[in-house]
C-alpha cells in the first residue's frame, strides 16, 4: 500500500481537532486530508471494541468499504493509572454517550479526587498517565492494513491550563515541558503527541512498503 505525495487521504473521523492534526501532519507530505463531514451520507461506527486498536480497525473498514477508497482511522484514549487504566477506550464518552470534553474532564478530576479524600495535600499532579493512539490504514481493494501505535506519557493536573489541543489536553501536563497538552503550538504537540508518534511509524511503514 503506497501513498504518493498529492493523494488525498480519507481519515473516518468526524473529530474536528483530529481533522485538524491529521491535516496539518500530511500537509507537509502535499497530501489532502478529507474526513467524514467531507461524506455525509457514510453509516456511523459503531465503537464496541475492547482495544483502541480493534476500533480503529473497525472504524477503517465500514468507512473504506462504503467509499471503495483507502481509509485511515484512529481511536485513541487516556489512561490513568491510579484509576487502573481508565477512562482507556470510553474516553470520548467517559461522562456519557454524548459528554462533551468539559464533562469528561469533570468526570475524571471527580474521579481521581475520590482516591485523596482526606489526604492533607495540595499536589496538583493526581497521577501518572498516558494518551495512546492506535491508527489503522486500510485498502479495500486489496483488503490489506497498516497497524501503529503511540503514546506519551505524562501527568493528570488538577490545574488545568490552555486553550489549544481538545480532549483531555487542558488536564494532561508533560514534565518536560512545565506545560499540559493544552499550551502546546500544534507543531509541538505533532512532535511530542502519540497521534504524532503514531502517525511518525505510519509514514515510515508507508515509505518503507513504496
Amino acid at each position: 500500500m503506497t501513498l504518493a505525495l498529492g493523494d488525498t487521504l480519507i481519515v473516518a473521523t468526524r473529530n474536528q481537532g483530529k481533522v485538524k492534526e491529521f491535516a496539518h501532519a500530511f500537509a507537509a507530505l502535499g497530501t489532502t486530508v478529507k474526513s467524514m463531514y467531507d461524506y455525509p451520507d457514510l453509516p456511523d461506527v459503531v465503537e464496541d471494541g475492547v482495544t483502541f486498536a480493534e476500533n480503529a480497525y473497525k472504524k477503517a473498514k465500514v468507512v473504506g468499504d462504503a467509499l471503495g477508497l483507502p481509509v485511515l482511522a484512529d481511536d485513541s484514549g487516556l489512561s490513568v493509572d491510579a484509576l487502573d487504566g481508565e477512562p482507556g477506550v470510553y474516553s470520548a464518552r467517559y461522562a456519557g454517550e454524548h459528554g462533551a470534553d468539559e464533562d469528561n474532564n469533570d468526570k475524571l478530576l471527580s474521579e481521581l479526587e475520590k482516591l485523596r479524600l482526606g489526604e492533607d495535600t495540595e499536589q496538583p499532579l493526581l497521577s501518572p498517565a498516558r494518551f495512546i493512539c492506535a491508527l489503522v490504514l486500510y485498502d479495500p481493494a486489496s483488503g490489506k492494513k497498516l497497524e501503529t501505535e503511540g503514546t506519551v506519557e505524562g501527568w493528570i493536573t488538577s490545574d488545568p491550563a490552555g486553550c489549544g489541543g481538545f480532549g483531555y489536553d487542558p488536564l494532561f501536563y508533560l514534565p518536560s515541558y512545565e506545560k499540559t497538552m493544552a499550551e502546546l503550538t500544534l507543531e509541538e504537540k505533532q512532535q511530542i503527541s502519540h497521534r504524532g508518534d503514531a502517525l511518525r511509524q505510519l509514514v515510515a511503514k508507508l515509505h518503507a512498503s513504496s
